[in-house]
Formats: structure tokens, C-alpha cells, sequence
């Protein structure tokens, strides 16, 4: 057994290390050795004899450092505990340097910030007649809506909602119960759309939120920029032993909002890396048209897997999704059931 072998099994849950890594940590051993040999010979102030003991116990370690060194590459960055896998932390890490160099959109006096959402979202009816069993029948929804923030955020917001619309199906009995339970919500504003107006983003009366108990306007200017800070309220803020995908979501619904700043989006990205379990799904992920690198972790307790995807050549957050890992009565298993897609840009005008 090689010294890798010895330490995958001592460690199993490690990435195998790649080429790249082991030549790393070589060259750091390399280096480290170098650095005790030429301090021996240096200040020659200890007999040959202990040069030689020190040389000695140098090379017998040698496995042992290298461990050491190839360990530190794969499961931490920076010194900094094990999180995501190197892969999803590198895409995380370029992802927030690629946030700070783009440029956040400016809305000057009379513009709006126009957020364009699409969204994906599982509706279901419990059908329970006379003489049959009683069961689900569950579809996707299609929904789409438009909110204009002013340059000055405690001036009136304006949210375009429109009409949700059964869109996917997975069977003709779900097509059929869908239109029904369409037809007998007439008088719902979510189900026929509405336009709503609102000083500060508080639609419905309540105060607008980023995160549970912590209002929009002070969230985005006191949530920490270190990462770890940062992941560290997000989970205080979250229930106690929640499963970590969980947090991810927290993170989701933050960039979700769109007007989240490029330092703390950065941020944002950066604590999704120190999360344990994160991991790159697929690097051509396509959200409503929009292509990017989906970075996901599996609920422990739903069976599904909950993912961001970010442009990787600007940092712009794409979306969100949640997939469903196993086949149910409704949906197959790899179906995306819910999801949202959004895209920023400055206009002059709102309705």
C-alpha cells in the first residue's frame, strides 16, 4: 500500500487527488527540505553528526508531509476548514472574483432597477371521491413577474405579477385536474396576476426581509463580508440542525432578491464554498435559456438536491432550482420541480 492508498482509507471521504495536487505537494516538500538543509549548512553551529540525524528524520517524514501537503489541497482552501469539493470551491472562489471586477448596475435619480423572474413551481390537488382511493395529482406551474426598485430604495416599489399557469405535465389525468383547479381559483390575484405598489419593497404589509428576522435596507449593509462570519449568521439565523442544503437555500434566497451588491454577493459565493457537502452538478446548466455552472448539495430528508447556478464568466447569479432525486407517483426522478431564473437591467420607466 502506497502512502495515498494509506491515506484515502485513513480518510474516505477525500477527493482523490489529481496530478496537478500530488505534483504540488512534491514540490513543497521538495522545497521545505531544501530550506532545513541550506539552514543546517548555513549557520554550521551543530556537529555533522546532528546534520546528518536532521537530514535523516527530513527524508523519513517524507510520506508523512507529503500527506500532509496533498490533504490540504484537496478538502481546505486557504487554511480554512473543509467545505465544498476543490472543484466547487474553485468555481465558487472564481465566481466571486469574476462579481468584484463586473460592475453592479446604477440607477440613476428617476430609473428603476427592473428584476425579471421566471419562475417553476409544484402544485398539487388531493382528490378524495366516494367509492376511490384518495390521491395527488401534482403539475408544474409557470409564472412571470417584473419588479422595479428606484434608485432611492425607501421610495415605492412597483411588482408586476402575472397570471401562474399550469405549463408541464405528466400525465392527461394531471392536464385535466390542473384546468379544474385554474378555473376554480378565478378570484386569486397569484393565479390571475395583479400590480402592486409599495414604499420600501413592503407589499402585503410586511416588512420586505433578506433574511428571517433581518430587514432588506439593513441586511445589505451589515451582513459581514467574511465569508465565515457570514455563513456563520446565515446558520444562526436558520433552525437549529438544519441540514446544510438548507443554508444553501438561505444563500439562494438572498442573491435571489437582485439587489444584493457585488461585495456581498462575493461574500455570499465564498461562504457557499465553506459548506461541507457542496459539490459541482453540471457545468452547462441551462435556466430558462441562460446558460452557467450549477453548484448543488443533496437534503438529507427530502430526497431532493438544492442548486445555484452563477455565470461563471461574470459572477452574476442565473438562478436556483430544486431537483428531485428519486422517482415519486408524479414527477421522474432528475425533474427540476421548482425553479427561478432572473435578470437585471436599468429602465426609465415603470407602470
Amino acid at each position: 500500500m502506497d502512502d495515498l492508498q494509506l491515506l484515502r482509507r485513513t480518510r474516505s471521504d477525500v477527493d482523490a487527488a489529481s496530478d496537478d495536487s500530488l505534483a504540488r505537494g512534491r514540490q513543497r516538500l521538495m522545497a521545505r527540505i531544501g530550506e532545513e538543509t541550506t539552514a543546517a549548512l548555513t549557520f554550521g553551529r551543530k556537529p555533522r553528526g546532528t546534520m546528518v540525524r536532521r537530514g535523516f528524520l527530513v527524508a523519513g517524514a517524507a510520506a508523512v508531509l507529503v500527506g500532509a501537503i496533498v490533504v490540504a489541497d484537496v478538502v481546505s482552501i486557504g487554511g480554512k476548514p473543509p467545505g465544498a469539493t476543490a472543484e466547487a470551491a474553485q468555481a465558487l472562489d472564481n465566481a466571486a472574483a469574476a462579481t468584484i471586477e463586473t460592475s453592479d448596475p446604477v440607477v440613476g435619480p428617476g430609473q428603476y432597477l427592473k428584476i425579471a423572474t421566471t419562475a417553476v413551481y409544484a402544485s398539487a390537488v388531493v382528490l378524495d371521491n366516494p367509492g376511490t382511493d384518495r390521491r395527488t395529482v401534482e403539475w408544474l406551474d409557470r409564472s412571470t413577474d417584473q419588479l422595479y426598485v428606484p434608485a432611492d430604495q425607501s421610495a415605492e416599489w412597483i411588482w408586476n405579477r402575472e397570471a401562474r399557469i399550469p405549463a408541464t405535465f405528466f400525465s392527461e389525468d394531471a392536464r385535466a385536474e390542473a384546468a379544474k383547479y385554474q378555473q376554480s381559483q378565478a378570484n386569486d390575484p397569484i393565479r390571475t396576476g395583479e400590480l402592486l405598489r409599495a414604499q420600501g419593497g413592503n407589499f402585503y404589509s410586511s416588512q420586505r426581509l433578506l433574511l428571517a428576522g433581518l430587514p432588506l435596507a439593513e441586511g445589505l449593509k451589515t451582513l459581514p463580508r467574511d465569508p465565515q462570519a457570514l455563513l456563520d449568521e446565515i446558520r444562526q439565523r436558520g433552525k437549529p440542525g438544519r441540514p446544510e442544503a438548507e443554508t444553501l437555500e438561505s444563500i439562494a434566497s438572498v442573491l435571489r432578491t437582485g439587489v444584493v451588491p457585488a461585495d456581498l454577493r462575493a461574500a455570499l459565493y465564498k461562504a457557499a464554498a465553506l459548506i461541507r457537502g457542496v459539490t459541482v452538478v453540471d457545468r452547462q446548466a441551462n435556466l430558462d435559456g441562460r446558460v452557467g455552472i450549477a453548484i448543488g448539495i443533496e437534503h438529507p430528508k427530502r430526497q431532493t438536491r438544492m442548486d445555484i447556478i452563477i455565470d461563471s464568466e461574470t459572477g452574476m447569479f442565473i438562478g436556483e432550482r430544486v431537483v428531485t432525486l428519486t422517482a415519486g407517483t408524479t414527477f421522474p426522478a432528475g425533474t427540476a420541480t421548482g425553479w427561478t431564473a432572473i435578470e437585471t437591467s436599468v429602465v426609465d420607466s415603470a407602470p
